[in-house]
């Protein structure tokens, strides 16, 4: 009797896997296009829908004809696919996030909307793409918004600036003497009291294209005041233990919580953040040659605030000076170094991401 539940239960499971079918999108701005494989790889079907709700629940109802929809594979789940992944996920659905075809792969198949979505519906079968989305929703996704538009303030800043520089290094002799200062802001104050030049197009011109560079420059920088005060009280609510490190500020703290996501669970371990910050080592070894190389990939963003908390600990924590004392007696360079201390950095910071995410009840269970 035993062996007779035994093997019903195993047709049954059986043929609950038959049913089981598996969506892959290709994602883009007005159209996405699905296609449906089962457990088998064949292939169902393709539907092509338009990108905002009435599409997704179409896409959705059709998939659900086919039989039972538990996985998703989609590419741009971050950017043209955020809204159908959220849709997807509150309909019970397990969404995979879906990098780009591999290029030979793609040479030898051929490029196409239908075929991009379904290799993607075929790397979630194959178990080659299980990267759990972000949620973009809660705290983290605020930090990320803010920390983007300070980004392109800042480079807008310095931009202005050089341009206000470049033309005060160009200008007559009298002028450039009147206005050229060393600090920018004391520079940008004389371009703004500066008063008329002559009566020539040059002089009329230079007078007031100075000032509006300048006048940029202080609305930027009223921007990025703002900006600031925000990410304070952002991270000092939602990340009090990050911030309590040493050479962690706003504008870091707000980066690496934005690369870990509203829905930290993705990251199995601190190996997986320090592979999203491309500060894991990979191994590039062949034959009697063993050794690493530096990691290329990963968000750039949040090497850099790593390399930015790095370079404070170098100069002023006690314990990471006598580190670099030490390493540079073994022969390291200061770059090797600062990679060290990246990676180090990561496996510190790893529990504490988690840990201010699961007190401020952001952590998605």
């Amino acid at each position: 009797m035993h062996h007779i539940i035994a093997g019903w239960k195993f047709l049954m499971n059986k043929n609950h896997d038959q049913n089981e079918i598996i969506l892959g999108v290709d994602t883009h701005l007005d159209v996405h296009v699905g296609a449906l494989i089962n457990t088998a790889g064949k292939l169902l079907g393709t539907l092509s829908i338009s990108v905002n709700t009435q599409g997704y629940l179409d896409l959705l109802s059709w998939a659900s004809s086919f039989g039972e929809l538990k996985r998703a594979g989609l590419e741009g789940t971050g950017t043209y696919g955020v809204g159908l992944c959220r849709l997807l996920t509150d309909n019970g659905v397990s969404v995979f996030e879906v990098n780009r075809p591999d290029r030979v792969a793609r040479r030898c198949r051929g490029k196409s909307d239908p075929i991009d979505a379904e290799n993607a519906a075929r790397s979630v079968l194959s178990g080659l793409s299980t990267a759990i989305p972000k949620q973009h929703a809660g705290a983290c996704e605020a930090m990320r918004i803010a920390s983007v538009a300070r980004r392109s303030a800042v480079k807008a800043r310095t931009q202005a600036i050089n341009q206000v520089r470049a033309i005060l290094v160009s200008a007559p002799q009298n002028i450039r003497e009147k206005l050229w200062r060393v600090k920018a802001s004391d520079c940008v104050k004389a371009c703004i009291k500066s008063h008329k030049f002559g009566e020539s197009p040059l002089l009329i011109t230079l007078q007031s294209t100075l000032k509006c560079l300048a006048k940029r420059w202080i609305m930027l920088s009223s921007e990025l005041q703002e900006l600031d005060k925000q990410l304070e009280q952002l991270t000092q609510s939602h990340a009090p233990k990050l911030r309590s490190r040493f050479g962690v500020g706003p504008n870091t703290a707000a980066i690496l919580l934005s690369v870990a996501g509203d829905n930290p669970k993705r990251l199995k371990s601190e190996a997986a953040l320090a592979s999203l910050c491309g500060v894991n080592p990979l191994p590039a070894s062949s034959g009697k040659t063993v050794r690493h190389r530096l990691n290329r990939g990963g968000s750039r963003v949040a090497n850099n605030a790593l390399w930015i908390i790095a370079m404070v600990r170098m100069r002023s924590d006690a314990r990471t000076r006598i580190y670099v004392e030490r390493r540079t007696n073994e022969g390291l360079s200061t770059k090797e170094i600062q990679r060290c201390l990246k990676r180090y950095i990561v496996r510190e910071l790893y529990p504490l991401i988690l840990g201010d995410l699961e007190n401020t009840g952001e952590l998605l269970t």
